[in-house]
């Protein structure tokens, strides 16, 4: 049962995080098909679902045109990817930090963004974070994305038809996110040694304070190894729908998850999850939290801290002896 964290000087403190009931022990079936039909889903797993069968079918060239490698449709591949991206985190952005529409509400870190500060560029944070996300994250993205649509284009990959395996491609939805988030844990784990956190992934680190353009604002050689999700769909069969959505969850969900607030609050009633303070946790405190609780590997190697007090015990006890 969750417990609620006092409120500190950092900000807003949310409930404890639980393991998902999929993987509690014993069993619990029915919270485990609850979890995985509506707590996994709703309401963001559904948009980019939504999001990427509109994208393939309208904002998709054919597949046809993608036998050979052409500027022409993979830069309209970059520009749709750049505009979904914009609207979800600039969307996000403009009610989270300009509108400030619910103030410090559900904010985890009671400060705003940087405006001043040297270890951004333009001394802007969120200049910074809309930098790399859109001209390093979009195209490594869309590089990847492109190179696949060609591998299935010439015939490397024959994509399964929706028609012919209507229930491997529900099964196929499905484990986008649990793909995404186990190749996140492992692509994460490597950033983290230091040689390679010192050269790329502290640039995403610098944002202790994140928010929505914060999800991909990365060092180029951490977008090479972020975005080589897709390569498992160079051996394994997809739809391209698949393909399309492994790129949305781990090119826009992050805009979601880094916004800096708990919850959108919209009027008086309505309350969606935004912030993911599993992951928040981790840019707080660098040696917890690596993956995500929806593949919790954190769990496994003793690296999770769910907000708790005991979560903090975890935590200095990975501290004895660190320095990176």
């Amino acid at each position: 049962m969750s417990e609620t964290v006092s409120s500190s000087a950092h900000g807003y403190q949310p409930e404890r995080i639980d393991l998902p009931p999929l993987f509690a022990w014993p069993p619990r079936p029915l919270a485990a098909f609850k979890w995985l039909t509506m707590g996994l889903l709703f309401p963001w797993g559904m948009l980019w679902i939504a999001m990427a069968i509109v994208a393939w079918y309208f904002l998709t060239p054919d597949l046809s045109r993608m036998q050979s490698l052409e500027l022409d449709w993979i830069m309209l591949i970059w520009c749709r990817n750049a505009a979904l991206l914009t609207l979800v985190a600039g969307g996000l952005h403009w009610w989270y930090y300009i509108r400030k529409g619910q103030k410090l509400d559900t904010k985890f870190n009671n400060r705003w963004p940087a405006t001043d500060d040297d270890k951004f560029l333009w001394k802007d944070q969120v200049k910074d974070n809309m930098f790399w996300s859109i001209v390093s994250g979009v195209s490594f993205w869309t590089a990847y994305e492109s190179m696949t649509y060609w591998w299935y284009a010439n015939g490397h990959v024959v994509w399964p038809t929706i028609s012919d395996s209507p229930v491997y491609f529900i099964a196929m939805l499905w484990a986008v996110f649990f793909w995404n988030t186990f190749h996140f844990y492992l692509n994460h784990r490597v950033l983290h040694w230091k040689p390679l956190y010192n050269f790329a992934h502290e640039l995403h680190h610098r944002n202790a304070n994140t928010g929505p353009w914060t999800g991909i604002s990365m060092h180029p050689v951490e977008h090479l190894i972020y975005f080589s999700v897709f390569l498992l769909w160079w051996i394994v069969p997809v739809h391209p729908i698949i393909i399309v959505l492994t790129g949305l969850f781990q090119g826009i969900s992050p805009a979601v998850s880094h916004s800096g607030f708990d919850y959108l609050k919209l009027g008086r009633s309505i309350r969606i999850t935004t912030g993911d303070n599993f992951h928040n946790l981790h840019h707080r405190f660098f040696h917890i939290n690596y993956g995500n609780s929806i593949t919790p590997l954190d769990w496994v190697f003793d690296s999770w801290h769910d907000g708790s007090e005991k979560g903090k015990a975890i935590l200095k006890r990975r501290l004895r002896g660190r320095t990176a």
